[in-house]
């Protein structure tokens, strides 16, 4: 809360939210343990410093934060931390040539990812000086995104909340428990076909990082699925241009 003093916008935003909920019940350092119903959802059961708590309702929305896109930048051999891909001053990666800005280089919201947009752009055209210029704006909206990060990191309780039955790799219907006998990606990619579906283990992945400590799976071409039909296209197309 106190980062919002130095942010007017942010406040702003944050006195309209407070405004529009406020004869909404919240309740903070709280989690969902389960939903309950056969045919549709009619409540759920929600942990709170309190206890259990359930709560009937007919329609659940749940996010457990945000995570950076980085196969892009691991497969142009850029380094790559935990949140994101790493930059230098000029937004500028350990890839040769290569710039990144916005959320791939940690979630921090539209005005960090904007302030880093200008500097990688200035910087990439050659324009350092003005790059640097800007720099001051793009760290003072990183110091906030930071504080949200630390604000809102995942609570290990959550690491313990899914049963054998819950599924983890809902494109494939793999459950945590074919899973549990695995603690690599790849023997559990060959066994159980996770993350092999059409989001290609952007869901379960992460998932299986924090639940069972696995690592990031090597990146491989395409990035995102395609029809086998959209690759005979391009190989036909490339055929008539080498035979022309």
């Amino acid at each position: 809360a106190p980062q919002l003093v130095r942010h007017p916008s942010k406040l702003r935003q944050a006195l309209s939210f407070a405004r529009d909920l406020r004869r909404v019940p919240r309740y903070y350092s709280s989690w969902l343990l389960r939903a309950e119903g056969e045919d549709g959802v009619t409540a759920v059961a929600a942990q709170t410093p309190r206890g259990e708590l359930r709560l009937e309702c007919d329609l659940v929305a749940c996010g457990f934060g945000l995570l950076p896109e980085t196969r892009l930048a691991r497969m142009l051999d850029a380094d790559v931390s935990t949140t994101g891909v790493q930059v230098g001053a000029l937004q500028q990666t350990t890839a040769a040539g290569v710039f990144a800005a916005g959320e791939i280089t940690g979630i921090g919201g539209v005005d960090v990812a904007l302030a880093e947009g200008r500097i990688a752009g200035r910087a990439a055209a050659g324009d350092e000086s003005s790059a640097r210029s800007l720099a001051p704006a793009r760290d003072r909206e990183r110091r906030f995104a930071e504080a949200l990060e630390g604000a809102f990191v995942l609570r290990p309780e959550l690491a313990r909340m899914a049963t054998a039955d819950t599924v983890v790799c809902r494109c494939e219907d793999v459950t945590l428990g074919e899973l549990s006998a695995y603690d690599d990606v790849r023997d559990a990619k060959l066994k159980t076909r996770c993350g092999m579906g059409p989001c290609q283990g952007r869901v379960c992945g992460p998932a299986m990082r924090f639940i069972g400590g696995w690592s990031e799976d090597r990146v491989r071409p395409p990035l995102f699925p395609i029809e086998t039909a959209a690759l005979a296209e391009i190989s036909a197309a490339q055929t008539n241009e080498a035979v022309s």
